[in-house]
C-alpha cells in the first residue's frame, strides 16, 4: 500500500530529529492528522519562526531574541565569573537553580573525534578571545557534561586557558574550576535537578 506523499514527507522529516525512529515518526504523523487545522497552522508557524526570531549572542553564544542576550546585558550579573556549558539547555538548567549569578559561555557541543567534532567545530576559540579581552575575569567554571566527550573538552579548555593566561603575563590569577560531586558520570546537565546542580556548583574544584 502506497501512503500519501504528504504523510511520507512528514514521516521522513520527523525521523531526522534526535531520538525519533521510524515507528515514533509514524505515530506522530498520524496523530497530527487528528489535530484541528488551526492548531496545525500554529505549530507550523512556530517552527517557521524558530530561527527567524532567534539569534546567537555574539558574546556568550547563547540563543536569545536580542544580541547581546538578556544575561550578557544584565548589569546585575557577576562579570568576574564565566560558566562554560555545552548547550543552551544547560543555561536554562543553571538559571532554574537561582544560585548562579555570573555569565555563561555556550560551546554548542563537545569534542568528539568519532563524530568529526574537533575544537574548531565548537565555540572554544570565542571563549579564549573573551578571556584575552576581559581583564575583570577571576574564575572560569567548566561545566561540560561528565561524559568522555565532556571530560575531553574540559581538559582541552583547561590547557588552552592556562597557556593563554601565561602568554598574557597577567598580574592577576585566573581560577579554573570544574563542577563538583553530584552529577553522575555519563549524565546530561539539562536533566539534573536544581538541588544537584546547586551542590555541584558549591563543590566545584580547581583543575
Amino acid at each position: 500500500m502506497k501512503i500519501p506523499r504528504a504523510i511520507s514527507l512528514l514521516i521522513d522529516s520527523f525521523q531526522k530529529l534526535p531520538g525519533i525512529g521510524p515507528k515514533s515518526a509514524q505515530r506522530l504523523t498520524y496523530y497530527l492528522l487528528h489535530v484541528p487545522q488551526i492548531e496545525l497552522d500554529n505549530f507550523s508557524d512556530a517552527i517557521s519562526h524558530l530561527k527567524k526570531d532567534t539569534t546567537l549572542c555574539s558574546i556568550c553564544r547563547n540563543i536569545g531574541e536580542e544580541d547581546p542576550c538578556l544575561i550578557c546585558s544584565d548589569m546585575s550579573r557577576d562579570i568576574s565569573t564565566i560558566l562554560v556549558v555545552e548547550q543552551p539547555l544547560d543555561v536554562l538548567a543553571f538559571e532554574k537553580t537561582g544560585k548562579y549569578k555570573g555569565l555563561y559561555h555556550v560551546l554548542h557541543g563537545a569534542i568528539n573525534p568519532l563524530e568529526n567534532i574537533g575544537p574548531d567545530e565548537i565555540y572554544i576559540s570565542d571563549l579564549i578571545e573573551r578571556v584575552k579581552k576581559d581583564k575583570k575575569l577571576k574564575e572560569i567554571i567548566i561545566a561540560t557534561n561528565p561524559t568522555m566527550e565532556g571530560e575531553a573538552t574540559a581538559m582541552y579548555i583547561n590547557k588552552k586557558l592556562k597557556v593563554t593566561h601565561e602568554m598574557m603575563q597577567s598580574s592577576y590569577k585566573l581560577k579554573i574550576t570544574r563542577l563538583g560531586m553530584g552529577i553522575p558520570t555519563g549524565a546530561d546537565l539539562e536533566y539534573a535537578d536544581e538541588v544537584t546542580l546547586s551542590q555541584a556548583l558549591s563543590g566545584r574544584r580547581d583543575i
